[in-house]
């Protein structure tokens, strides 16, 4: 009796260093291939062909409102690089705040925008929402702030 459990903990210990082995060259591998694929992925296109998103301003002050009311504003950009710019996605820090991007690309010299709505229900206080826009340009992400201020209830 004593041979078996004596022999079933020997078994056991070898199996989980036989799992440890085999996941710590799969973790180096997985990060190796993660750094392969960041750098694939962030230079699909050569620099100097890169599309570029300029924005007119990347920050937007609404000044004070009064709680309850909803901000509309349209961050205007150009594309002043080269290539088409394809916008992947844009998000926002809170649920309040929806940004809306053109889903057509963008070529080169041409212009677009990116509509966002701010619902200050239930917000007061100074605020400054992040809009963060991912694209194929050079940089691919763009942070975007709309700034300001709700009044309190009165």
């Amino acid at each position: 009796m004593k041979q078996i459990l004596l022999l079933a903990i020997a078994a056991m210990t070898f199996a989980s260093c036989q799992q440890n082995t085999a996941k710590t060259p799969s973790a180096s591998t997985a990060s190796t291939g993660t750094t392969a694929t960041t750098e694939a992925t962030t230079s699909p296109v050569a620099a100097a062909d890169a599309a570029v998103m300029t924005f007119d301003s990347g920050v937007y002050n609404f000044g004070k409102i009064a709680p309850g009311e909803k901000v509309h504003y349209s961050y205007k950009f150009k594309n002043t690089g080269k290539s088409p710019l394809i916008i992947s996605n844009a998000t926002a820090t809170c649920g309040c705040t929806i940004p809306e991007p053109p889903k057509e690309p963008i070529q080169p010299g041409a212009t677009g925008e990116i509509k966002v709505v701010f619902d200050s229900t239930g917000k007061f206080g100074m605020q400054d929402k992040v809009i963060t826009v991912t694209s194929n340009a050079n940089p691919a992400i763009a942070e975007l702030h709309l700034t300001g201020e709700i009044k309190e209830a009165k």
